[in-house]
């Protein structure tokens, strides 16, 4: 069994008998703006960050294959190291987009993969868009790729207790409309698109 052939079986696997049963079932995952989704291209997915699900929530419910940046100490990991690769993650440093990890999405999405970002670089409290790095901006305007902004609501808050009891809160992710790459990757260009993708998401969020 090659590597390539055993990682699709695995993502598979991890999708039918983990993901689907815990976003489908338990959080009553839904999603909202399905046709904004571009069609026969690659993208960058830009979303806001709740929580250590955000990623396989995100890949199951748009049916897609993404892959997303992950810290480079989950690389070390036995066993989640060869679940993480499979569903597409590669390693970036600690504090934010180093240019290894540039060049990786870059060419991945060349060859017309779909990568996505967490915008703020890590999770939030209040699972809104708060710091945003201009990761995304600046790989879209080095890639002239579009930015998906999608919202993913209620992940910082899965589970909340009454009486001592779990209740689990109903995930819902939204799709917004593309948002074209900037002009120039200049400093300029691409804060002004990250600050785009901020309002955006949080609108989204509501």
């Amino acid at each position: 069994m090659n590597s390539s052939f055993s990682q699709k079986v695995i993502y598979k696997l991890v999708s039918l008998f983990f993901v689907y049963p815990i976003y489908r079932l338990i959080f009553r995952g839904n999603l909202i703006g399905a046709n904004n989704i571009p069609k026969n291209e690659s993208f960058i997915i830009v979303s806001n960050h709740g929580s250590l699900m955000d990623p396989p929530f995100l890949g199951h419910a748009l049916g897609l294959k993404v892959s997303f940046m992950a810290k480079q100490e989950l690389f070390r990991i036995p066993l989640l190291s060869q679940i993480i690769q499979a569903c597409g993650a590669y390693p970036v440093k600690r504090g934010g987009v180093d240019k290894n990890s540039l060049n990786i999405a870059i060419e991945k999405l060349s060859t017309n993969h779909i990568i996505g970002i967490f915008i703020d670089g890590t999770r939030q409290r209040d699972g809104r868009v708060n710091k945003p790095k201009n990761g995304a901006a600046l790989i879209s305007a080095k890639t002239k790729k579009k930015l998906l902004p999608v919202a993913i609501i209620n992940s910082h808050r899965l589970i909340r207790f009454k009486f001592f009891i779990p209740v689990f809160n109903r995930v819902i992710i939204k799709i917004g409309k593309p948002i074209e790459f900037p002009i120039t990757s200049s400093k300029e260009d691409v804060k002004l698109t990250t600050d785009v993708l901020k309002t955006e998401i949080n609108k989204l969020i509501g």
